[in-house]
C-alpha cells in the first residue's frame, strides 16, 4: 500500500495557509512544496550571511527542520516565505557570530560618498543573445565575487533587495532596521559594486547565485530524509 504522505495530487497551486494545515499532519508532499517554493530565497539569504555555498545549504536544510517541527508557533502573523527567512537569517547569523564577530557597519554608512554614478540593476533582457551568453556569464561571475566581497550587513540587504526582489518593508522586517536604514545600505552596496565592476554587471545579477536543478532537489530530500518522511 502507498503511504498517506505519497500522492499524485498536484499541490502546487495551494495557498499557504492549507500548506501549512496539511504539513502539520505530517504531509511529505505539502513539505515538498514549500520548500520548493522556498529554496531559492533562503539559499540567497544564507549565503549572504555565511558567504559560502556549502554552509549555506546546511544552514537552510537545518532552518527546514527547526521549522518543520514548530509549525504549531506559525501564527500567520507574517507571511510563510517571511518566517522561513527569520528562521534561515538567525540561523545563519548564529554560526557568522560563531565564526567572526559582527562587523560595525557605522563608519561606513556615515562616510561621505564620492562623487560617481550609481549602478543601475536592470532585470535581464526578455530577448536573450546567444552569442553574448558566455560573456555574460563571465560577468556574472565577476558580480558574484564582488557581492561576496561586500560587507556583511551591505551585502545581506543588497541579496535581499535587488537579488531576491524582496521590499523595502520586507527587507526592514527581516533584518530588524528602519526601512531608511535599508535604503542607505542599498545605496552603499551599489556604489562599492559600482567601484568593482563600473556597469557592465548589472543586467546579469538577478541571475546571480541561482538554487535550482539538482541542488534544489537535494536539499528538499535531506530535509524530508531527516524528518521521516518519504522521499
Amino acid at each position: 500500500m502507498e503511504p498517506s504522505n505519497v500522492r499524485s495530487v498536484d499541490l502546487t497551486g495551494l495557498d499557504d495557509v492549507e500548506l501549512v494545515r496539511m504539513a502539520r499532519q505530517r504531509d511529505g508532499a505539502a513539505f515538498r512544496v514549500i520548500m520548493q517554493r522556498s529554496n531559492r530565497r533562503l539559499y540567497r539569504i544564507a549565503r549572504a550571511v555565511v558567504h559560502d555555498d556549502s554552509e549555506a545549504e546546511d544552514v537552510v536544510q537545518e532552518a527546514y527542520v527547526r521549522a518543520f517541527t514548530s509549525l504549531a508557533d506559525f501564527r500567520g502573523d507574517s507571511s510563510l516565505s517571511t518566517w522561513l527567512s527569520r528562521i534561515v537569517l538567525n540561523e545563519a547569523l548564529g554560526r557568522l557570530r560563531r565564526r567572526r564577530p559582527t562587523i560595525d557597519v557605522t563608519s561606513i554608512e556615515n562616510r561621505q560618498p564620492a562623487q560617481s554614478t550609481v549602478i543601475p540593476f536592470p532585470l535581464a533582457s526578455t530577448q536573450p543573445d546567444p552569442e553574448r551568453t558566455m560573456a555574460q556569464r563571465q560577468i556574472q561571475i565577476l558580480l558574484e565575487r564582488a557581492i561576496d566581497d561586500l560587507p556583511d550587513d551591505f551585502r545581506t540587504v543588497l541579496v535581499a533587495r535587488v537579488v531576491e526582489g524582496m521590499s523595502v518593508e520586507e527587507t526592514a522586517d527581516l533584518f530588524g532596521l528602519r526601512p531608511e536604514t535599508v535604503k542607505t545600505r542599498l545605496h552603499r552596496a551599489r556604489r562599492m559594486l559600482r567601484d568593482a565592476l563600473e556597469k557592465q554587471a548589472g543586467p546579469v545579477l538577478t541571475n546571480a547565485f541561482p538554487f535550482d536543478g539538482w541542488r534544489c532537489e537535494r536539499t528538499t530530500n535531506k530535509v524530508l530524509e531527516q524528518l521521516g518522511l518519504a522521499v
